[in-house]
């Protein structure tokens, strides 16, 4: 609130004014009387005091001043009245402050920037530039932005988004994104289904939901072998076709290879650049320096942009970038043995743990293999395991019958 006041105080102008009266107070009570606002209140003496008030009432004070007897002597005068004053022959200072706001104002029709939140699989660009098929991107008219159309026509490029809102406040376009959840595979009910063996293995338990176990603990079972099957032998119903369910838990052997190189290229020295720079104003880009480019891969490119900022954290449409390419000489190298050997190592168990995460199953023992061939090494896991690896099939009943 006291920043508010002191804004619209700056706006209009104030005067500061000494007072001296037999009794001032009398001056302050008509004051209040005439509703002539006033602050910055300061005694000097018993029969002076300092106060400061807007333009308008200082008019209107100096006809109670005549009416208390007390003379009223006008100091000092500040605020935007003021400034516009001193500024008036230098119209270049003027000039500038005039585009200043126009740009402060204009700013507000056009966004500048978006910022979207609520998504997590749906990458962030992917949004963008949906929205930029629906005519809502960098120097789009916030104003002109068809809430509703925008929504059902980015929904139609973004089938893992269920809802889609654009809000634009100022010169931000804020995206509030929620995604699909996908529901879980359904079953049809009398889909007939036996549970298989997604690999090689060592039955060490079964847990048989619904069918008939067709293994045991124990049971040596090889790759799409039936576990739990789907048709039923009942000796008083006969022959029962349903979905077998459960899980069989089996020991599993892993034998996983990579071929590292024992030779590593570094950079060497710098043996040519090239900088080129261009401003980007909404979707349209202007060079303004440097020609020709490298393309080779041994050049590294770096590119900066800076985004133009206006006070009160406004960002224009205008971003300077900064592009720079830089080629470097290729040193070859020869790498330890034992360096190449550990990130085959660790290649393979990255590898390992992700087939692993997707049967929830863990590693029992395992062991590494290294073998130089020529000018890279050969790193083979032989890993046995414990998971899941009963996996569903549809059973096909005319193949049944066959």
């Amino acid at each position: 609130m006291m920043l508010y006041r002191n804004v619209l105080n700056f706006l209009r102008g104030s005067v500061q004014v000494e007072i001296e009266c037999a009794c001032p107070e009398r001056v302050l009570n008509l004051c209040a009387v005439e509703e002539i606002a006033f602050w910055d209140l300061q005694w000097l003496s018993p029969i002076a005091l300092r106060l400061r008030v807007t333009r308008r009432g200082w008019r209107a004070l100096r006809e109670v001043c005549t009416r208390a007897d007390a003379q009223a002597s006008r100091l000092r005068e500040r605020g935007a009245p003021q400034l516009l004053l001193r500024l008036r022959t230098r119209y270049a200072l003027l000039a500038a402050l005039a585009l200043f706001a126009l740009l402060l104002f204009g700013g507000n029709l056009f966004i500048w920037s978006f910022e979207v939140t609520g998504n997590e699989t749906v990458p962030t660009e992917t949004i963008l530039r949906a929205l930029e098929k629906c005519g809502v991107a960098v120097g789009s008219q916030g104003l002109k932005i068809h809430q509703e159309d925008v929504r059902n026509r980015a929904l139609l490029e973004l089938p893992d988004v269920a809802w889609l809102a654009v809000n634009v406040r100022g010169c931000v376009a804020h995206v509030q994104v929620v995604e699909r959840q996908r529901p879980p595979h359904l079953y049809a009910d009398g889909e007939i289904a036996n549970v298989v063996a997604a690999r090689d293995g060592l039955v060490t338990r079964i847990q048989a939901l619904d069918g008939q176990a067709q293994v045991m603990a124990g049971s040596t079972v090889t790759a799409g072998q039936v576990l739990i099957s789907g048709v039923v032998d009942s000796d008083q119903r006969g022959y029962r076709l349903l979905r077998g369910m459960g899980q069989v838990w089996a020991r599993t052997w892993y034998e996983l290879s990579v071929s590292v190189p024992l030779t590593v290229q570094e950079k060497g020295q710098e043996t040519g650049a090239v900088t080129r720079m261009a401003v980007d104003i909404g979707r349209n880009r202007i060079k303004i320096y440097g020609k020709g480019s490298m393309t080779d891969p041994d050049c590294d490119k770096m590119t900066v942009y800076r985004t133009a900022r206006l006070p009160f954290g406004l960002t224009l449409p205008v971003t300077l970038v900064t592009e720079r390419t830089v080629r470097h000489a290729v040193n070859e190298t020869e790498r330890p043995v034992a360096a190449a050997c550990a990130e085959g190592e660790a290649q393979l168990m990255t590898q390992l743990q992700a087939a692993l995460e997707q049967t929830g199953g863990q590693l029992l023992h395992h062991r590494f293999d290294a073998v130089r061939q020529g000018t890279r090494l050969v790193v083979t896991l032989h890993a046995e395991c414990e998971e899941q690896i009963g996996v569903s099939s549809p059973l096909d009943i005319q193949d049944m019958g066959r």
